[in-house]
């Protein structure tokens, strides 16, 4: 399928030839018939991508301070890497998108294949939305007609924070698409409405809906014009939908506004506000969140959990639908918005110079396709031979691209396939590391007779099932961690394992570090005691991010941590026999972040673990400290090893290395040339139920026994 995509390196759009999605459990999968272009927002993405690395950092300071921050604790070059491999993610652009469903997850019941629907589904032929950001399209309202659904649910939301009643007077600020929507919505809710813009044609598009719209360009003064209006009182509320940096229009607003106003933000603008205009007036300022509740809440928007309706009247979803009632009773009109219809493949009419584009609206029209969509995207032709290290890589996230690929590509593996989701991201990445084939399609890559080992880096909660499924077709399998993320998955897999008589390797590459081999070596191999203690200066990560949801990504202990829990277990040379783990706060919980892990081995080595996330990004993030028979060592963020009391060894450096490298070179090698696994299973397996132990620990507060 085609799909339009920004490169943020260089600003260039380009129309890409990616897999076309699968459709995934609580989504419906879209065939594309239309969808907007907004001018606005697409622009100022464009114009992003083609500033240079000093413009950009200008206008991303916030993004400049974590970058500093990270060359203190990572260093410049891994620093660099990760800046280029951010900006050599493409970005899908596009948010209102119409066409017909062809195919239902598992879980959806409000849709069914032939429904016509609205979405924020992106730019692209075939699009796979979660059903709580689709809504089904009124009979009287056509495709294009709906394309401004989502668009107009942005302005929408605006308006009912702004909570207008009839007769009030209510200032539109920018008159652009949301802008021109909004004051018509505004006006069948029987407000009295003003409109301003320096456009002359769209004031003039504005009064042919009835609204009262003025251009300050031609010399009139927009507060005293209000103040006119209004008899003097001022504005009842005020809503924003210019895009512009200047700290004029917020100053405006306020002292257009009548004693206790509101003013609403839509749009973006320059937000130095001064409190005497606030002040005097008591004025009430707020932002809107795009679509409405539901937006950016993961529970609402991928896993389908509705708010009640009592409670939250307008949802997204409700919005959109609200919207589409709007349209289809002809309360707005959104054929007059339409400058342009282009063709799909013929897009850059719209986006070859977007800076100096006068236009409102631009529809993109979809060609009509049968037949199943295309699910894999030829992007070389290598020759592969089977049992030669030929790999499938399942996942294409961050760490895919930033440690992943660019760590296969100095090893003699034979990259086949690599599966994302979408389609996008696992195209980009097989044409920048010389991937064979892009698919969205995984079955394909576990039926593929030349493909011996399998990669899995998915999210955590799809690990174990993929593992498994890779088991049974008779690959070879690495995960990145954890393996599992309950003990009943973990028992699924182990008998997958049994059964096989293939190899399972999980990404603890902490054990394969220059500094971690070098600690193994001068420690010796006498299986004797010792006190290891291992701190990690994990830093915060926001509440709702995906890894701290325990049925997605485990937390932050089985998802994270696992790594110091093998590291401790490869240098005492022993398993786990029993875990505690106490974490900040006062409550038992069943997750954290903020916690200290004993560990007691069965050579009587005690661990302890230290997972933080409440540290400063200044210190080390990983120390590891090791004391045995009168000797200690200390690793500071794997750039410095310093011994104390070791003969002939008092300290080494090195780059900064977390082993990834090697881990890769022995993983290939073993795959080509035969031998033992990388990590025992048995390795595993302990870790895996050591880091299921922390947590029932906690919730218990007792020492449980692996």
């Amino acid at each position: 399928m085609k799909q339009i995509i920004q490169d943020l390196k260089n600003g260039d759009t380009i129309l890409e030839e990616v897999p076309a999605p699968l459709v995934k459990p609580g989504q419906v999968l879209i065939q594309t018939t239309r969808s907007l272009v907004s001018l606005g927002t697409e622009r100022m993405l464009v114009e992003f991508g083609k500033a240079n690395f000093l413009q950009k950092a200008r206008q991303q300071p916030d993004k400049v301070k974590e970058v500093i921050n990270k060359v203190k604790t990572d260093g410049l070059q891994p620093t660099i890497n990760a800046v280029f491999n951010k900006l050599g993610q493409p970005l899908p652009l596009g948010y209102c998108n119409v066409g017909k469903v062809i195919a239902v997850g598992k879980g959806v019941e409000e849709f069914s294949v032939g429904d016509r629907v609205a979405s924020n589904g992106h730019h692209a032929e075939y699009v796979s939305v979660p059903k709580n950001l689709v809504a089904k399209i009124p009979d009287g309202v056509t495709d294009e007609e709906a394309a401004f659904t989502v668009i107009g649910a942005i302005g929408l939301q605006g308006i009912r924070l702004a909570n207008p009643t009839f007769g009030e007077t209510v200032v539109v600020v920018g008159l652009g698409l949301i802008g021109l929507i909004t004051a018509q919505l505004l006006k069948a809710n029987g407000c009295q409405v003003i409109g301003f813009d320096y456009d002359s044609s769209k004031v003039a598009l504005a009064s042919s809906f009835g609204i009262t719209a003025v251009n300050p360009g031609e010399g009139i003064d927009q507060v005293a014009f209000v103040k006119d209006f209004t008899q003097g009182v001022g504005a009842d509320a005020v809503l924003i939908t210019a895009s512009n940096k200047s700290n004029e229009i917020i100053s405006q607003s306020a002292k257009m506004s009548r004693k206790k106003g509101r003013i609403i933000l839509v749009g973006v603008i320059g937000l130095d506000i001064s409190r005497a205009d606030f002040f005097e007036k008591e004025l009430t300022f707020q932002v809107s969140c795009s679509y409405g509740p539901g937006r950016y809440d993961e529970t609402y928007e991928q896993k389908g959990q509705d708010y009640p309706l009592p409670y939250v009247r307008w949802t997204e979803k409700r919005n959109f639908e609200a919207i589409l009632q709007a349209l289809a009773s002809k309360s707005i009109q959104v054929e007059p918005l339409i400058t342009e219809r282009v063709p799909l493949d013929q897009c850059q009419q719209i986006y070859g110079d977007m800076s100096g584009s006068k236009s409102i609206a631009s529809i993109l029209i979809y060609p009509d396709k049968s037949g199943e969509p295309q699910r894999s995207v030829s992007i070389n032709s290598n020759a592969f031979k089977a049992g030669k290290g030929t790999v499938g890589i399942i996942g294409a996230g961050n760490f895919t691209s930033g440690m992943i690929l660019p760590c296969l590509k100095k090893t003699p593996a034979k990259l086949k396939f690599i599966s994302s989701s979408a389609g996008l991201s696992g195209t980009t990445l097989a044409k920048k590391f010389g991937v064979a084939q892009s698919t969205t399609d995984n079955n394909l890559i576990l039926k593929d007779s030349d493909v011996d080992l399998v990669m899995v880096t998915t999210r955590h909660n799809a690990h174990a099932r993929i593992v498994i499924d890779a088991l049974k077709a008779g690959k070879h399998v690495f995960v990145e961690k954890p393996l599992a993320l309950n003990q009943e998955e973990l028992d699924a897999v182990v008998e997958a394992y049994v059964e096989s008589g293939k190899t399972v390797s999980v990404g603890f590459n902490r054990r394969f570090a220059p500094l971690a081999i070098q600690m193994k070596k001068a420690l010796g191999s006498g299986n004797t005691p010792m006190n290891i203690i291992a701190t990690m200066n994990a830093g915060m990560i926001p509440a709702n991010v995906w890894v701290h949801d325990m049925e997605v990504g485990g937390g932050r202990i089985i998802g994270e941590a696992c790594h110091f829990i093998d590291l401790i277990s490869y240098l005492a040379g022993s398993k786990v026999k029993s875990v505690c783990m106490s974490s900040m706060g006062i409550s038992p919980k069943e997750n954290t972040d903020n916690a200290t892990i004993l560990l007691k081995y069965e050579n009587g080595t005690n661990g302890v673990i230290n997972y933080f996330a409440n540290g400063s990004k200044a210190y080390s993030k990983e120390r590891v400290e090791v004391f045995h028979q009168e000797r200690t060592l200390i690793m500071d963020n794997w750039i410095k090893l310093t011994a104390y009391g070791f003969k002939n060894f008092s300290s080494a450096s090195s780059s900064q290395d977390k082993g990834h490298q090697y881990q890769f070179n022995l993983l290939i090698d073993s795959i080509q040339k035969g031998g033992n696994p990388i990590i025992p299973m048995d390795d595993l397996i302990n870790t895996t139920k050591a880091s299921f132990a922390a947590i029932e620990s906690l919730k218990k507060g007792v020492w449980v026994s692996i």
